[in-house]
């Protein structure tokens, strides 16, 4: 099967965890684009954290590119729903590589900062640099599929919600004026409002699908759990209420 075949099936896989399974399925040809198609979903979260945690970016691209081809060549292969959350096959793994890299620098005649050995050592323990990475890029993934549904349908949700998060303090007079002349036309105040009320609301079920593939199983309660240890939940509380699994 070519290429556009694999990604053709690859399209059609619904859940995260469906997806990893068809990456690692000996037996398919849409194996490697389903790895492929994983990395690029997550791949800006491991580097985001890399970053942070090594606070050296050419190590950490490094150490971003190692962690792809260590996924790419089928690493991930054990990861079970019934197990844990995928983020945390992510994050273990993620973490072994900062690991090795500190160790590999404790190894080094050049001394290394003492401020960097603590961090080293805390690595471990302290994930919370890494739910913030993962929960930025469940946040970039949504903004993304927001802009999606703006191309599709031309509803102006992605352009609107944007200006107002670049703009918070704007007023809608202030934000109609903005959203008017980046859309090339004009825009009244109550037409602003009625639009940024719809793309809060669409970006908050586009939030929620984004985090319930990522889970095992994707019960309300569950999700919201998620949502609150992320720290996203702010965003998309009122409807939480009125999601379903798919």
């Amino acid at each position: 099967m070519d290429r556009s075949n694999s990604e053709t099936r690859l399209s059609g896989v619904q859940t995260l965890w469906s997806q990893l399974r068809l990456a690692h399925d000996d037996g398919s040809d849409a194996r490697q684009a389903a790895r492929e198609a994983l990395l690029r979903r997550y791949a800006g979260a491991v580097r985001r954290y890399l970053i942070a945690v090594v606070r050296d970016r050419e190590a950490a691209d490094d150490l971003a590119q190692e962690f792809a081809l260590r996924f790419l060549r089928g690493d991930f292969r054990n990861a079970d729903p019934g197990r844990g959350r995928f983020r945390d096959y992510v994050k273990v793994a993620v973490l072994n590589l900062v690991n090795d890299h500190h160790r590999r620098q404790k190894a080094r005649p050049v001394p290394v900062p003492p401020e960097d050995l603590n961090r080293a050592d805390s690595a471990d323990s302290d994930d919370g640099v890494f739910r913030e990475c993962w929960g930025d890029e469940l946040l970039g993934r949504a903004w993304k599929a927001l802009a999606a549904v703006e191309r599709e349908t031309g509803r102006p949700l992605h352009t609107v919600l944007k200006l107002r998060a670049t703009h918070p303090k704007a007023s809608s007079t202030e934000l109609a004026a903005q959203v008017g002349a980046r859309l090339g036309k004009a825009v009244t105040p109550a037409g602003v409002r009625q639009t940024l009320h719809r793309a809060r609301e669409k970006f908050a079920e586009l939030l929620l699908d984004a985090v319930a593939d990522t889970l095992d199983t994707a019960t309300r309660d569950r999700l919201g759990e998620e949502l609150e240890e992320l720290g996203l939940l702010d965003y998309c509380k009122p409807a939480l209420e009125n999601w379903q699994p798919r």
